[in-house]
């Protein structure tokens, strides 16, 4: 089984998105974790947007990278840009995939419209995540 760390920002959102997903999509194949260069708490909004597509992620918690989990991967995924600059050096030996998703938490408008920026989010992720369980099996 492959094991797989998803990275951001705050480990509130695409992060936590990402582990869910490849959680269930990846079944038997990947192991998923997620972490955030300096961890905020999980998004309700991202919880909700998870729980429309049945993926229940209210249980996760937002995590600092660790160090020793981290030369524990196979893969490492960097979600945004900031991870990406700022992830510590990934050790030999460890792929590390570079998917830029946007951060839906910037957009402002009705609670629809927010709800909307999450929901793009997690569609883009979960495509992106299905290629990646594809690639690795």
């Amino acid at each position: 089984m492959k094991k797989i760390m998803f990275l951001c920002t705050g480990n509130s959102c695409r992060s936590q998105m990402a582990e869910g997903l490849a959680r269930e999509l990846g079944k038997g194949i990947i192991e998923a974790y997620s972490a955030g260069l300096t961890p905020a708490g999980v998004n309700t909004r991202a919880i909700a947007a998870m729980k429309e597509i049945g993926i229940d992620i209210s249980d996760h918690k937002s995590k600092a990278i660790d160090e020793k989990l981290l030369k524990q991967m196979d893969v490492i995924v960097t979600l945004c840009g900031h991870a990406e600059a700022l992830c510590p050096m990934t050790p030999p030996g460890i792929k590390r995939i570079h998917i830029p998703v946007d951060d839906p938490v910037g957009p402002i408008g009705t609670e629809e419209e927010i709800m909307n920026a999450f929901r793009k989010a997690r569609d883009e992720i979960k495509e992106k995540v299905r290629i990646l369980i594809k690639e690795i099996s």
